[in-house]
């Protein structure tokens, strides 16, 4: 069998971290800024990068690298902050156990992460839930790397060719996601897609936006295996 890159999303994919991202967000920035939120964060499989822009060109301010790094600094403090709010009210999804374990020994599956999260705030949610030790976040793609998610699987790609020797076609990088982003990401990378309907996103809304493997949530480990191609 060959080897496969397989990239989880975060939220709504492997935890539910009960709206802790929006709240963040609200918290950070008028505390960054001095302004007042007049426009929500838009997250949703957005990358922190992308939705930071987004945010500050919405209140009539310049992303400048001072800003943007002042809110990523202060999205990671935030959520060290509420670890133990994560851990009480949000929950590792259904299967996910099960599924990282029997990745784990499987020695042609590579684990890591595609997610909108920047890596601070992806460590300290999976450290949380106790899941880092199945990923190698070193060959992972964060929130922000760059701005799109669909840019992020290049990240990614390169990041496992340098560590591990291999580089990997398109076609054996494996997406699991549950937005509509991850189907764009997809789509523009040309990897494959393993869509779950845990989030947002209906079953039917993930194949009307080009998903082709879809589950309703995450199926048995040897169903999910085989859904990697």
């Amino acid at each position: 069998m060959d080897d496969r890159l397989v990239l989880w999303d975060v939220d709504h994919t492997l935890i539910d971290s009960v709206g802790l991202g929006g709240a963040a967000y609200e918290r950070i920035f008028p505390q960054v800024t001095g302004e007042p939120v007049r426009e929500p964060a838009l997250l949703d499989g957005r990358t922190d990068l992308g939705t930071i822009d987004r945010m500050l060109r919405a209140h009539d301010l310049e992303p400048t690298e001072e800003r943007v790094a002042a809110m990523t600094t202060a999205l990671a403090e935030v959520f060290e902050e509420v670890r133990g709010e994560l851990v009480s009210r949000g929950r590792v999804l259904p299967g996910v156990r099960e599924a990282l374990s029997a990745f784990d020994a499987d020695p042609s599956v590579h684990q890591s992460v595609l997610t909108g999260n920047t890596a601070q705030v992806a460590r300290i949610k999976l450290g949380a839930f106790d899941l880092l030790g199945h990923f190698d976040l070193a060959i992972g793609a964060f929130g922000d790397d760059h701005l799109r998610r669909g840019g992020l699987v290049p990240v990614a790609r390169e990041r496992a060719a340098r560590r591990l020797g291999i580089d990997f076609p398109a076609e054996r990088i494996v997406l699991i996601g549950d937005t509509l982003n991850d189907v764009r990401a997809a789509h523009e990378s040309g990897a494959r897609l393993v869509a779950v309907a845990t989030g947002s996103h209906s079953a039917d809304e993930l194949r009307s936006a080009g998903a082709e493997v879809v589950f309703d949530a995450l199926p048995a480990p040897d169903e999910l295996r085989a859904a990697l191609g």
